[in-house]
């Protein structure tokens, strides 16, 4: 019964949140009903084991969701989003749409730009560009995806993606952990997906398709669309309903004022990481008043975290009289973290209920006796996960709340590098959570004013064929090399 109530809970959760219910109500309701089934108490999984496991994640990885929201709402307001994608706009042209859109969503979330915020910037940068070129509408929510979600994300060392900072708490790893295969898996996720989008086109040209027809009000419509927000706030780490709470800035800054910012998130995220950390004494963390813990378990929030406060002030000391209410905007920021981090914590709650169920041991039994050893077994368990919850960061924190001390182990026994388990577990987690309950892939589908029937196969192509090709390199260069 304890497994029953397991799939019964996780059903509810997948099909009520793909129907707009608050994962707020539904993730400690599917607890609830998981821990009834078990035949157990059910006050003590929820006040317990799913609000300690909750609050857990929020106190982690809260300085994160905080601080990249307020960065992604400044320069949305400032203008330098759209200053960036304009100058690659007019430094590619209409002949180079595609290549234009992936390069400008990779620039931006790479530097630390929330996903959502590069959505709802670089769609109508899209539309005049797809335009111009008369290439399909339909072909604009791939050509955003993958620049924007697939290897700025998961793939390339150092991101300061929500996902990429996860596994460093659990593997005592960095940002940075296994920088060659992450880049090799970059390589794999941008090479498939421009081939596709470079035949897609081509074979639209040859039908005489061209562009379609206008669909005005598109972004505006999703920002305001209280289902996509749901949807949305459970996936990502910025609640959309934010995005237009603050007046823009009529022009952007200069290029380089604008770009200037993402280059100190990638520079000081390497040098907190690979150099000033490393040479700290961080002694003090063994005190009890700090919890007892040692500088592995926070290296990952704190490189981060100190990247995106100095982008903040660097941005605000070059662009800050450029935002029309410099309030305004920072309230919206700070807003926007809210509701994602309580989303995604609740689901990490819920995975807390399920991993303590006497049942859970047979999933664990069967996840870790997948043929292909450890690294297969890690990339099914994070894609099941995420999948299920339509949530990297909920799907790879369950995961790795539930099985990453086991995996330590694996490692300890089995020589592997932890820098490996940290790529490995970040691309699997984003890799089917790209199905299409996934609120990014929802949001990101409203802002286009295109349709899953229209865009959802040449996204799947782009951003899951992909990944799971990057996957499978990585796993095959990791068990061959080790970590590199």
């Amino acid at each position: 019964m304890g497994l029953l109530g397991i799939l019964v809970g996780l059903g509810l959760l997948v099909l009520l949140a793909y129907r707009g219910w608050s994962v707020l109500l539904l993730a400690p309701g599917a607890a609830l009903v998981a821990a009834l089934f078990a035949g157990g108490p059910l006050l003590a999984p929820w006040t317990e084991t799913f609000m300690g496991s909750a609050a857990r994640f929020v106190a982690q990885f809260f300085p994160i969701f905080l601080l990249g929201a307020v960065f992604a709402k400044l320069m949305e307001d400032s203008g330098a989003v759209a200053a960036i994608a304009d100058w690659l706009t007019a430094k590619l042209g209409a002949g180079r749409a595609m290549l234009a859109v992936v390069i400008a969503g990779a620039a931006v979330t790479y530097g630390g730009v929330s996903l959502f915020v590069a959505y709802f910037v670089l769609a109508p940068m899209a539309v005049a560009l797809f335009r111009a070129a008369d290439i399909p509408r339909r072909l604009m929510p791939a050509a955003i995806c993958l620049g924007s979600s697939t290897f700025t994300m998961s793939a390339l060392p150092g991101s300061p993606a929500i996902p990429n900072a996860i596994p460093t708490a659990f593997f005592g790893t960095t940002p940075f952990a296994a920088p060659g295969l992450g880049i090799a898996a970059a390589a794999v996720m941008a090479a498939i997906g421009m081939w596709w989008l470079n035949r897609a086109e081509a074979a639209a040209r040859a039908r005489g398709e061209g562009f379609g027809d206008d669909r005005p009000g598109a972004a505006e419509a999703a920002a305001d669309d209280p289902i996509v927000r749901e949807r949305a706030v459970a996936s990502r780490d910025f609640d959309p309903a934010e995005i237009h709470r603050s007046p823009a800035a009529a022009a952007g800054p200069p290029i380089l004022f604008a770009a200037l910012p993402l280059i100190v998130v990638v520079v000081v995220n390497l040098l907190m990481s690979l150099v000033i950390l490393p040479r700290i004494d961080t002694g003090f963390l063994a005190e009890p008043r700090f919890g007892g813990i040692t500088l592995a378990s926070v290296a990952g929030v704190w490189s981060v975290a100190t990247a995106l406060l100095a982008a903040i002030l660097v941005h605000l000391a070059l662009n800050g009289r450029r935002v029309p209410v410099l309030r305004a905007t920072m309230d919206a920021g700070a807003n926007a973290a809210v509701l994602p981090v309580l989303s995604v914590g609740s689901l990490v709650g819920f995975g807390a209920v399920v991993a303590a169920m006497p049942a859970f041991a047979v999933v664990r039994d069967w996840v870790l006796g997948i043929g292909g050893g450890p690294l297969v077994s890690l990339a099914v368990a994070t894609n099941v996960l995420a999948a299920l919850t339509g949530s990297a960061s909920g799907g790879l924190t369950i995961a790795l709340d539930a099985l990453g001390p086991t995996y330590m182990a694996l490692a300890a026994e089995r020589g592997i590098d932890p820098g490996l388990l940290h790529r490995i577990a970040v691309i699997g987690a984003g890799t089917l959570d790209i199905l299409p309950h996934n609120g990014a892939i929802i949001t990101l589908l409203a802002v286009c004013g295109c349709t899953h029937r229209e865009s959802y196969l040449d996204i799947v192509m782009v951003a899951i064929v992909s990944s799971l090709a990057a996957l499978g390199a990585v796993i095959v260069l990791g068990s061959l090399f080790g970590s590199f």
